[in-house]
């Protein structure tokens, strides 16, 4: 048990470390994402300088990467704790990744994936929220804050396990502090909307 769960965590950090969007940015579309736009190679960045394909691809592989850690918790150690802690662990890898001399994104579509692992309601309409702000205010930010803080409130209502509320209060504050800079543009209103490049 204890040999598979090292090997889950460490798993799950290698995995959430894998930097898509360089990688696919620069092999794909020959662009390196971190000298362009926000110089970050998530998803949102990807789709402003490259375009809307580059960023729904980017998007769906940083959540596969949360989906994948989480569920090497719950499946292959076997316990809802264990999801939590391998989910977690690609959520920092995606953030501080050892490819990346511990720099990274902030986590937004890795962490969806693990809660699409732990929570699929809960996703869902934390999916449909970012959404829905997304496209009436076309900030990406705003829509990940909202719906991060969405998070713990939902898996309170739906009586969630008190392993993955916890996760979902540690992923918001988490999500939330990582936006940090976004939130002081949205309030001085410099923040760059969403507009893809093509």
């Amino acid at each position: 048990m204890m040999v598979n769960m090292v090997i889950a965590c460490v798993a799950s950090y290698i995995i959430g470390s894998i930097p898509n969007g360089l990688i696919l940015g620069k092999t794909i579309w020959g662009v390196d994402l971190r000298e362009h736009g926000s110089n970050n190679i998530g998803a949102t960045n990807a789709w402003r300088v490259i375009g809307k394909k580059a960023g729904i691809t980017i998007f769906v592989l940083d959540m596969l990467k949360g989906l994948i850690g989480a569920g090497l918790g719950i499946f292959y150690v076997g316990s809802p704790l264990a999801g939590v802690l391998c989910g977690i662990l690609a959520v920092v890898g995606h953030s501080w990744s050892i490819f990346l001399k511990f720099k990274g994104g902030k986590s937004v579509s890795t962490g969806l994936g693990v809660l699409l692992m732990l929570m699929p309601k809960v996703a869902l309409i934390v999916f449909l929220v970012w959404l829905a702000i997304v496209f009436v205010t076309l900030y990406v930010s705003l829509g990940s804050i909202v719906g991060a803080a969405f998070v713990p409130i939902l898996a309170y209502i739906f009586n969630e396990p008190m392993e993955y509320f916890i996760f979902g209060l540690l992923a918001a504050i988490f999500i939330i502090y990582r936006h940090k800079a976004n939130i002081d543009r949205l309030l001085h209103g410099r923040e760059n909307k969403i507009r893809a490049a093509k």
